[in-house]
């Protein structure tokens, strides 16, 4: 189980960010794991220590340190996210409630709609829910414009293997 193959390099930087966000949280579960077992065997050792400023400083920088080594990785990926670099064409993309419709504009005006291929009809290396009718061709290693909006109920277009999601 994880992420599909990689076919662009914002996919890249997300499932690097996603394994540097768990390797930060496997070292929180085992830090939190190793003091309580330490403190289940402690036996009241130190159950006359009422008050320690050394222990408050810690537990309050620690995590703000924790954060900071999540933060910024996930700000400077945000940012390219959203960078857009003089797209060489522009799909427009319309949700409806049981298909979608796609508009290339650029060039000539040329649109479709994408119906799902019913369960009856697909092939056996088909992907149920997944395969449709007609599907959207776009260029590799170019810049495209994406606009999606929604014609009536909420939608999610989506590609996980360029790390692309947006919500209409």
């Amino acid at each position: 189980l994880g992420f599909q193959d990689s076919a662009s390099p914002l996919m890249e930087q997300l499932i690097f960010f996603h394994d540097h966000t768990m390797v930060v949280l496997i070292l929180i579960v085992t830090f939190v794991g190793y003091i309580m077992f330490y403190l289940f065997f402690n036996f009241l050792v130190n159950r006359y220590l009422l008050e320690s400023q050394e222990v408050e400083i810690i537990w309050t920088i620690l995590p703000a340190i924790i954060l900071i080594f999540i933060a910024f990785p996930s700000l400077r990926l945000l940012y390219l996210l959203d960078e857009i670099n003089n797209p060489s064409i522009t799909l427009k993309t319309i949700g409806h409630q049981w298909y979608w419709s796609y508009e290339y504009s650029d060039f000539l005006d040329l649109e479709f709609d994408s119906y799902m291929v019913s369960a009856s009809d697909l092939s056996e290396s088909g992907f149920r829910l997944l395969d449709v009718d007609n599907r959207v061709v776009l260029p590799m290693n170019s810049q495209v414009r994406m606009l999606v909006s929604a014609a009536d109920v909420i939608h999610s277009w989506t590609v996980p293997s360029l790390g692309m999601k947006a919500d209409a």
